[in-house]
This record gives structure tokens, sequence and C-alpha cells, in this order.
């Protein structure tokens, strides 16, 4: 019995341990990769929602490419997220026909930061480092544009 008690809590020990060093996904992005939470804590987001069939989305994401490459060092992520819900290969296409460089979820994050939908397109959400939406911006945007009101956001806390 002695045996068996010590048996089921290292068990139990060990299970924990395993668990422990596995991080909460936000899920897959478009090259099949998992997206670490970890990797977004602490991060300014700027999420956005694109269509292939969106002019003013083609147009915005090259500026959003620009943002991300700009921002990277500054604790400022850029996502995209396909209005239409594509998946896997299809989602990888026309993320890579439209020339996106920064991570694109396959999963929407909208639950998880409580984001509204939109029957708009493009819309873009900047959530603070907390996970709180502060911003929702309607239209095309600019790497610019969303460097100013990123600034000003920061310049409030």
């Amino acid at each position: 019995m002695v045996l068996r008690l010590r048996a089921f809590k290292f068990a139990g020990i060990l299970a924990g341990l395993i668990l422990a060093g596995c991080s909460e996904e936000v899920g897959i992005d478009q090259h099949g990769q998992k997206v670490a939470a970890e990797r977004l804590e602490g991060q300014w987001l700027v999420i956005n929602y694109w269509a292939q069939w969106c002019a003013p989305c083609r147009s915005e994401i090259p500026e959003l490419n620009t943002l991300a490459g700009q921002l990277a060092d500054q604790s400022v992520t850029v996502l995209g997220v396909n209005f239409d819900g594509l998946q896997g290969d299809e989602l990888a296409k026309a993320s890579q026909e439209l020339g996106i460089e920064f991570t694109v979820l396959a999963e929407d994050p909208a639950p998880r930061f409580n984001l509204p939908r939109s029957e708009v397109l493009p819309v873009t959400y900047l959530v603070d480092p907390q996970g709180q939406m502060r911003e929702r911006l309607l239209g095309e945007q600019t790497a610019a544009g969303l460097t100013a009101r990123l600034t000003e956001l920061k310049a409030k806390e």
C-alpha cells in the first residue's frame, strides 16, 4: 500500500513537471508553427483583420510589414487574422500571395482579448500589454499612423 502511494505521488509530481513545461498556446500561424501565449505577454499587440478580396487590406499589408520590422524590438507585435477564417494550406497560400511577413494567426484571438466583431475591413485593434483592447481603428492604416497612435497610448500608461 505504501509503495503504491509513493508511486502515485511520483506519477503526480512527474505529470505536474511535464505540464509546467508546456506553455499555453494562442494557436498556430500561417506556417503551421505553434504560437506560444508567452510570446505575446507584456507586448502591445496590433491585431489586423484582412481578406484577399479587400482592396484596402491588400494595400495596407506592406505598411503592417514595415511596422512589424520597425517595432519588433519595442515590445510591439503585429498579428494578422484572416477575416474569412482560412486555415492550413489556404491560409499559407493567401498570406504568401499577399506578401505578409508578420505572424498570421489561424485561430481568431477575439475571444482572448474581448475584441468586438467588425463587419468592416480592414480593422485593426490595439491591445495593451495587459491584454486590454485600447483602440479599434477602421479602414486602411499606415505604419507612421500606427506608430504615432501607439506612442500616444503608451504615454497615457
